[in-house]
């Protein structure tokens, strides 16, 4: 691998799921509850990435007040927690390629900016036979991508120097993480944002698909 790396952590949302749906639906359904005009699926592309919190900002008239968004952060975790796994699926490849990932004894783990209660749960649903040594989601009140304290800290639990290990994401926010950290920054080609974006914030690999990064292992 190049740079030596000995692990991985990855994105979830965009880079080893496809969940864009499901997000998408939750949102919808909390903004026409409060009366607030919904979105086209392709704008949620850029709304995801900071948390759900931020999601929903994005999604609301830019007037709406902090009760306002409040209180639809409240119907949307309700939305989602219903419906999480409607349409939402791994890419193909993502199952073959971690368990081949762990064949070669790489340890793996999850970060996302999703609320850790979901991202837990969901990581389990699709994910149960894969041994993650961290399943990490956005704690409530502290920081998320791209400040680099989760990444460090997953990177100390699988006791891999932070120049040791790969950061697979497929937004900038993870790109940025993974430079805020020290780690190495791949890209995926197939997640929710564009090429351009990972490499104006600092991507050093691109994968146009999961198995592609068995070539560089």
């Amino acid at each position: 691998m190049p740079h030596g790396i000995r692990a991985f952590i990855f994105d979830l949302d965009g880079t080893l799921l496809n969940s864009l749906e499901d997000i998408a639906d939750a949102a919808n359904a909390a903004l026409v509850a409060h009366g607030y005009a919904t979105w086209p699926l392709e704008d949620y592309r850029h709304f995801v990435g900071n948390g759900l919190e931020t999601l929903m900002r994005r999604s609301a008239p830019h007037d709406a007040s902090d009760e306002a968004i409040a209180s639809l952060l409240r119907a949307m975790k309700d939305n989602y927690a219903a419906g999480w796994r409607n349409k939402t699926h791994p890419y193909e490849g993502i199952p073959q390629m971690l368990t081949k990932l762990l064949e070669m004894r790489f340890p793996l783990a999850v970060l996302s900016n999703k609320a850790h209660c979901f991202t837990a749960i969901i990581v389990q649903h699709f994910f149960p036979a894969i041994p993650f040594v961290r399943v990490q989601g956005k704690p409530d009140g502290e920081k998320g991508k791209p400040d680099p304290a989760l990444a460090l800290a997953i990177a100390s639990d699988m006791g891999v120097l932070p120049e040791r290990t790969a950061f697979v994401g497929d937004s900038g926010v993870d790109m940025d993480t993974a430079t805020a950290a020290g780690m190495l920054s791949m890209g995926v080609l197939w997640g929710l944002r564009s090429k351009d974006e990972m490499l104006r914030h600092g991507a050093r690999l691109l994968l146009q698909y999961p198995l592609e990064i068995i070539n560089y292992v």
